[in-house]
């Protein structure tokens, strides 16, 4: 007979680690179940290193606020964004009151966001961005300048040697994070685990069956000894990276259907030398060159990681049909279902940009991507950086009305029509945004208790259910009491 748990989460990062904490909060005789096919918690894309640790509040992020066909900045996505944001800063305070989370500074620190550009077009692009945020509530300090001396004064590394006569500007907000994922995600489970739940690393699940009682078989596999094994669950979460659509396949729920991923990997410029590490604090976005995608947008980041501060340039594509950096090189190919092959094709048709986008990222050396931290820094050296790959990230694929496929950039949760298992699909602003995604899974999959726990979600998260930007005083009110309890500047 297998074991009947109350909840089994699949895969060990910042997802589960989010949603097993909420679980355990709202519903602590619960039993939760966390099977992670690696070593240990962490490893995949919520590694510090795997992703760019930016607290995603859409302070610098230039593809939050399109430019619209009249030239008009619309910063609704911005806003919304941001909104997610404040959740999770707020939820992780309640945790770090509660003792639940270290001391702030080992998973989150102040570092100002800014936005960087060269030429008119642009130029005038972020003035109207500027324009469009500066009075959001949530949004309040943002700072602009055109003025070389003062943009040298928020981050000297740009403004070095840099070309006289050439058009530039930057913004600045100086209430910005820089968060590490890994520490908070061994963080969060290390709390489960006092809390009572089971977190068994080195177990691979291999097969997802529904009884007729609505509940689910999880088979499983030890990595080491191999040893086979059963568990039965009331609910299910799958959130194993890319590897959640070959689970949500093998599950055999209708609502799958349609969907693909393509995998996209990373790779950084990292320098630890001191007298360049002094000189910058900030994480420095700017546009994304043609046909890139999103996540690839160019940045100069401050890091902190254990305690050490360094800077990130990044990230440089590079292509593995792996769907995580442990995958398999079959990934790609063992996702194909006669429901999801003509949108995969559909994809490939209507991305010729991205593919070529890709390759000229292959066939970049390390002098060629020192050349493109270059246009950031123009003082940089070779010698001064080194190269680290990042994390993979398998980007939604989906059916679309008119076009018939799309390639989505962020994250999407696809749930069974009972509630009973639902998984995470997609990347970035995933982990920055987990608390609001996961308060949006347990409305989907416990409608009939999502009433019952509204005082603790308050408790954990005193804007829930409200939208902080349309009220200023609620919101300068909550941001301080944040910035606060995190030592962050407000």
């Amino acid at each position: 007979m297998s074991e009947t748990v109350d909840v089994v989460l699949i895969g060990g990062g910042i997802m589960s680690a989010t949603l097993g904490t909420l679980l355990s909060e709202l519903q602590p005789d619960w039993k939760i179940v966390v099977y992670e096919r690696l070593s240990d918690v962490g490893l995949e894309s919520s590694n510090a290193w795997n992703n760019a640790g930016t607290g995603h509040a859409a302070l610098c992020e230039l593809n939050y606020t399109p430019e619209s066909s009249d030239g008009t900045v619309d910063p609704a996505k911005a806003i919304s964004i941001n909104e997610q944001f404040q959740q999770s800063r707020q939820f992780w305070s309640a945790l770090v009151d509660e003792g639940a989370l270290d001391a702030p500074s080992t998973f989150i620190n102040s570092t100002p966001h800014m936005t960087f550009v060269r030429g008119e077009k642009d130029v005038a692009f972020l003035k109207k961005r500027y324009e469009a945020l500066k009075d959001q509530p949530l949004f309040a300090g943002i700072e602009y300048s055109e003025d070389s001396r003062i943009i040298n004064q928020w981050a000297p590394l740009l403004m070095q040697k840099r070309r006289a006569g050439e058009p530039f500007a930057a913004t600045r907000v100086p209430a910005g994070t820089d968060v590490d994922f890994g520490a908070l995600t061994h963080q969060l489970f290390d709390n489960l685990r006092e809390r009572g739940a089971e977190i068994v690393t080195n177990r691979e699940v291999k097969r997802l069956k529904r009884r007729a009682d609505g509940t689910w078989d999880i088979s499983w596999r030890n990595s080491i000894g191999r040893t086979p094994g059963k568990t039965n669950a009331r609910f299910v979460f799958v959130g194993a990276g890319g590897w959640a659509i070959k689970l949500l396949q093998r599950s055999g729920i209708p609502e799958i259907k349609g969907y693909g991923v393509f995998p996209i990997g990373g790779q950084w410029l990292k320098t630890s030398n001191p007298a360049l590490v002094a000189q910058h604090k900030a994480k420095v976005y700017s546009q994304a060159s043609v046909g890139a995608p999103p996540m690839s947008v160019p940045h100069l980041d401050t890091r902190v990681v254990d305690g050490e501060t360094s800077l990130l340039f990044g990230p440089f594509a590079t292509f593995s049909p792996k769907f995580l950096k442990n995958g398999s090189m079959l990934d790609l190919f063992a996702q194909i279902r006669p429901s999801n092959i003509f949108v995969m094709l559909k994809v490939a048709v209507d991305n010729p940009s991205l593919i070529t986008y890709l390759v000229s990222e292959l066939l970049k050396n390390h002098k060629k991507k020192v050349d493109s931290l270059r246009t950031f820094m123009p003082t940089a050296k070779d010698e001064d950086w080194e190269l680290l790959n990042a994390g993979q990230r398998a980007q939604v694929m989906k059916k679309d009305p008119k076009k018939g496929g799309v390639l989505q950039f962020g994250t999407e949760v696809v749930t069974g029509a009972d509630g009973s298992i639902a998984g995470l699909l997609g990347a970035s602003p995933g982990a920055s945004t987990a608390v609001s995604i996961m308060l949006g899974l347990l409305q989907s999959c416990f409608p009939d208790r999502i009433d019952e726990w509204e005082p603790r979600l308050r408790e954990l998260i005193p804007s829930y259910g409200e939208k902080l930007n349309p009220r200023p005083e609620l919101a300068q009110e909550i941001l301080a009491e944040t910035a606060e309890t995190l030592a962050l500047t407000a």
